[in-house]
């Protein structure tokens, strides 16, 4: 069994909420996302934005993190798990912010028909 094999859906997006938010004013920003809208290419900048260059976070009994904006890359896993493969890479993560978060696309057409 692999370290992602362990991890939950709510572990997923732990790791996800923990590594775009790691800045101060993280939540007022993706609220003003979430009302503005964003194309696929302007959600992989913020997501740049706010995973910055690198980063983490773990502790005793809790889920370690680990995330850089190059090539939007999310780790997750638990004690004595090492954090290799990414959780969250790329597009699957451009794709995951959109749904956690509810961003709508302003390009995509099909969604202004309803």
């Amino acid at each position: 069994m692999t370290a992602i094999e362990t991890l939950t859906r709510e572990d997923v997006e732990e790791a996800f909420r923990r590594s775009t938010n790691s800045f101060a004013g993280a939540a007022e920003r993706w609220a003003a996302r979430v009302e503005s809208g964003l194309t696929d290419e302007e959600l992989a900048e913020a997501l740049r934005h706010e995973l910055g260059i690198a980063g983490g976070s773990s502790g005793c009994g809790s889920l370690s993190v680990a995330y850089q904006g190059a090539g939007l890359k999310i780790w997750a896993g638990r004690a004595g798990w090492p954090l290799t493969p990414p959780v969250l890479e790329g597009a699957r993560t451009v794709a995951f912010a959109r749904e956690y978060y509810g961003i709508p696309d302003p390009s995509d057409k099909q969604m202004s028909l309803l």
